[in-house]
């Protein structure tokens, strides 16, 4: 599986975690049944499960940098698109900043709806302009 599709596939668990409140366990086995996959490859699992363990310090980084856009009113695929971007930008020191945020915008544009590529591109491209700063743990601080 390319690392495109393990991000797809890992939006896709994201999601039904987040809008179906399944179990990632879960998602995993329905995404294997549904589209005939494997439980997932080493980088879908580190995707989800890294995603998922760091979700309230990611979600705390997108509320402060969209201070005009309430956090459960983005589209739920573009509020989950940037948190598995984010995860990869904090704590995927492996992965390009520029690779996590155009694989978010790509993701966004297949996903999302018609603004979604560029309603991505400025959260995360706002994040990237000082990473450091909104480096969960120091979000808070930001004003």
């Amino acid at each position: 599986m390319s690392r495109r599709q393990a991000r797809e596939s890992a939006l896709q668990v994201l999601f039904q975690v987040d809008m179906g409140g399944l179990d990632p366990k879960e998602a995993f086995l329905r995404m294997g049944e549904n589209f005939n996959l494997a439980a997932g490859d080493d980088f879908t699992q580190r995707l989800v499960n890294g995603t998922l363990e760091n979700l309230s310090a990611i979600d705390q980084v997108i509320e402060v940098v969209s201070s005009d856009w309430n956090l459960k009113r983005m589209a739920n695929v573009d509020r989950n698109i940037m948190r598995l971007a984010l995860f990869e930008v904090f704590y995927c020191e492996d992965i390009p900043d520029n690779v996590s945020v155009n694989e978010a915008i790509e993701l966004g544009k297949i996903f999302g709806g018609a603004d979604s590529g560029r309603f991505i591109n400025g959260i995360l491209g706002k994040v990237l302009e000082n990473p450091g700063q909104y480096r969960p743990g120091n979000a808070r601080d930001v004003t």
